[in-house]
């Protein structure tokens, strides 16, 4: 299934506040995640596809990075993303969530987990 640019203009708003709002935790994955730092793959922030806004997302592995906080963990929390991570993968997009706080205590850790998900080496 082809993927096309899926930036809906109705989202723009909500990407840039995101943007401007960034987490601790994504500031810190996107210290080595920008300017193709993570093994020459490119990531985007904030980037939606369909109704959804991607943590991070990497088109040439058609991976995206989701760190996820507290209300990942509730049960209405883990249905949600169980649904969205489902429609991606109908997609191609695969996902891998990493719990805010492991990018606090291991950082190096996550970045190999993330390298781990590529298939295009």
């Amino acid at each position: 299934m082809q993927i096309r640019n899926n930036n809906r203009s109705y989202l723009k708003e909500y990407r840039k506040d995101l943007r401007d709002n960034t987490t601790v935790p994504e500031k810190i994955l996107w210290k080595y995640l920008k300017n193709s730092q993570l093994e020459g793959r490119k990531f985007r922030r904030q980037h939606s596809f369909k109704n959804f806004i991607l943590d991070f997302y990497c088109a040439e592995e058609k991976l995206a990075v989701e760190l996820d906080g507290e209300h990942h963990f509730t049960v209405v929390g883990f249905e949600h993303d169980k649904q969205r991570d489902d429609l991606l993968l109908k997609y191609g997009i695969r996902t891998v969530r990493i719990e805010n706080e492991h990018v606090f205590k291991n950082t190096e850790g996550v970045l190999d987990l993330i390298k781990s998900y590529f298939q295009n080496k």
